[in-house]
């Protein structure tokens, strides 16, 4: 069944449907949240790369696998803990050569980071569907030059029908662990873009209205630590305020969350979990949903329930909602 919905959507694609992130030049929208799209604010600098050839062999705590910084970003990702998940397929563990290996961002268990998704525990029906719509263009990106979304298209439009089912199958094979810490606090680590995300540096700044979301631990996520976590700062009361618009829908101003996604967030069905989901990328999706850059299947039934939040709203929604236990 999965593999035949797949073949069909990939059908109803090749049969006319629209691809948007080609067909029309895009920029993003003024009231874009730019603190939730990470991206190099010097484009060519400080995203990683360039210099001499490292062959240091990188350990990490409880795992006797070393690795160069050319394996663990190769077309065979490092794989430091295979005892955490299944054997991965091919698409999953190497790619090919005009797919990447889904390992490389979403890591081998799934958990994926907050410029990328997780996309352990999701139902398989769902994942081929935003595979589908990334490829036909329904799913794009409200910030055109975030470089994951961008890739995810390019991806997409090269995968088979089988691998999307193969990699769908794997994913949602096995749960979505704890993963991010959400802290209410009026003040946030000062950041810096690295290696495709914000990470923290010396000193704190007023948070303001927004999530900052950075590594338990810089150096481990540099090496791709597949256990070590996020922790996402947002302002105070935000998670008390999340979870009655989450419950309620702002006294019926909006749907409640809780009447699709379940009680406690953790999916109902074929519709996703969002319970302990990382928060900015939760943020970045509601927001993409209210922008129209989401407009992929069910996107019309999400985009009727954000028309009415505000920025601040969302937030809100996003941190309660990693908050969460998945």
């Amino acid at each position: 069944m999965r593999l035949a919905f797949a073949l069909l959507t990939v059908a109803m694609w090749y049969g006319g449907w629209v691809d948007r992130a080609l067909a029309q030049e895009r920029s993003s929208p003024p009231d874009l949240p730019s603190w939730a799209y990470p991206m190099n604010p010097s484009p060519g600098r400080g995203g990683g790369g360039g210099g001499a050839a490292d062959d240091t062999r990188y350990g990490l705590p409880g795992t006797d696998r070393t690795f160069t910084r050319a394996e663990i970003t190769g077309q065979e990702p490092a794989d430091w803990r295979p005892d955490l998940h299944p054997p991965m397929p091919a698409i999953v563990a190497r790619g090919r050569s005009e797919v990447r290996a889904c390992a490389m961002c979403h890591y081998p268990n799934g958990q994926g980071r907050p410029e990328n998704g997780p996309v352990a525990g999701f139902p398989a029906s769902y994942i081929i569907q935003q595979l589908v719509d990334f490829q036909n263009g329904t799913r794009v990106s409200s910030e055109p030059r975030m470089r994951p979304p961008a890739s995810m298209a390019r991806l997409a439009k090269a995968m088979t029908a089988e691998e999307m089912a193969e990699a769908a199958d794997y994913f949602a094979s096995f749960p979505y662990r704890k993963w991010i810490r959400v802290v209410e606090s009026p003040t946030a680590p000062k950041l810096r873009f690295a290696g495709g995300m914000f990470m923290p540096i010396d000193g704190t700044e007023p948070i303001g209205n927004r999530i900052v979301e950075v590594p338990e631990d810089t150096a481990r996520t540099l090496l791709r630590d597949p256990i070590s976590g996020f922790v996402a700062y947002v302002p105070p009361a935000s998670l008390a305020r999340g979870e009655a618009l989450a419950k309620t829908g702002g006294d019926g101003r909006t749907t409640a969350c809780v009447a699709c996604h379940g009680d406690d967030l953790r999916g109902l069905g074929p519709v996703p979990a969002l319970a302990g989901r990382s928060a900015s990328y939760l943020m970045r999706q509601l927001f993409d949903f209210k922008s129209g850059a989401r407009a992929g299947a069910w996107s019309p039934l999400m985009k009727a329930v954000v028309a009415p939040l505000t920025e601040g709203e969302m937030l809100t929604l996003a941190a309660y909602a990693a908050s969460l236990d998945p």
